[in-house]
């Protein structure tokens, strides 16, 4: 797997396990709605994974002074969020032919539910059944989303810290993407007086990161049709309050704050769909644009609890933050000044 963004990995595990990603899209208008719910534990946690490993103490640098680390952020995926309950109200043309109603998403594990569609036409009714693909999480540990990133912060005037954060873009026939972060860390204890002596160091942080993926589906798609592919795009914030206890050799950190992430996943393109006229077997073709459009939202209160060991110009620190999707960091980085 190329190592670009995490929603490339489950867009082709999604079509690993499924053995036919297209015949969702026989869901008809009804499949932004199963598809997003299938989706949305990868979702979320990517945003709430992309929030976190921005700092391993409040303190910052020296004018000039930088520091460079790579560390991976992994959101666990509580179990709630690991199926959800088919109602066949919430569809218009969707109903469930047979295995369980309590379906699991793709961070679940396997799934016997088989799918019916019955969509109205001039004749009768265009009808299909696909079986819901299984999940993936079971191949994954800790059932987790993992967020590896790279980072370096620079120390500005004013005791001011200017992170960037970022992951190799990657540009081929089949993928597309790129991930760019920016952060602001902020020192108050310049304006405590004689309190700066004390190895306490608190401060502000805000941090921004956006995501985009492309991912080709025409190669793969067993569907006529043309300029088939997979689009996300992710946009996370997060604003925090943080203390650290800064000694020698070890330091210990914490903040508290508030995350936001909002992200789009689409099907774009033609796709040539076949169904069987109710009661016949006469077979018919029709043909859909642009067929899943979906949106997800995570944000919640955080609370994060952190230490690092400095060992001269590196350190190795590592966090764990509770909010909606508890996450875990570890991280080193080469720090001067």
């Amino acid at each position: 797997m190329k190592k670009l963004s995490l929603f490339l990995f489950f867009i082709l595990s999604l079509n690993i396990k499924a053995q036919n990603l297209d015949i969702l899209l026989l869901a008809s208008d009804d499949a932004s709605l199963l598809f997003q719910n299938y989706m949305s534990p990868i979702m979320n946690g990517m945003a709430y994974s992309l929030n976190d490993g921005w700092y391993s103490t409040a303190k910052t640098h020296k004018k000039l002074g930088f520091d460079i680390s790579f560390n991976v952020n992994v959101a666990i995926v509580p179990k709630s969020s690991r199926a959800f309950s088919f109602n066949a109200n919430d569809y218009q043309y969707l109903t469930l032919e047979s295995g369980d109603s309590n379906i699991q998403t793709i961070m679940g594990s396997n799934n016997n539910s088989k799918i019916g569609v019955r969509i109205p036409e001039a004749n009768g009714y265009k009808v299909a059944d696909f079986d819901m693909p299984d999940g993936v999480g079971g191949d994954l540990p800790l059932n987790a989303v993992p967020s590896p990133v790279i980072q370096a912060s620079i120390g500005m005037p004013f005791s001011t810290d200017v992170s960037i954060r970022f992951l190799p873009s990657i540009n081929t026939t089949d993928v597309e993407g790129n991930m760019f972060g920016v952060g602001i860390k902020h020192n108050l204890m310049q304006y405590l007086g004689l309190l700066d002596k004390l190895p306490l160091n608190v401060a502000l942080f805000a941090g921004y990161t956006t995501m985009s993926s492309t991912y080709n589906l025409q190669n793969v798609s067993t569907l006529a049709g043309n300029n088939q592919e997979a689009s996300f795009n992710l946009s996370t914030y997060t604003v925090q309050a943080i203390a650290s206890l800064d000694f020698p050799i070890i330091t210990l950190y914490g903040g508290v704050g508030y995350d936001k992430g909002t992200s789009t996943l689409k099907i774009k393109g033609t796709y040539q769909l076949e169904y069987t006229l109710e009661n016949t077997n006469i077979t018919v073709t029709d043909s859909v644009t642009d067929p899943i459009n979906m949106d997800f939202n995570a944000n919640g209160v955080r609370g994060t609890l952190g230490a690092r060991l400095n060992l001269g110009f590196f350190k190795f620190y590592g966090d764990y933050t509770i909010k909606e999707y508890n996450t875990v960091t570890a991280g080193i980085a080469f720090s001067f000044r």
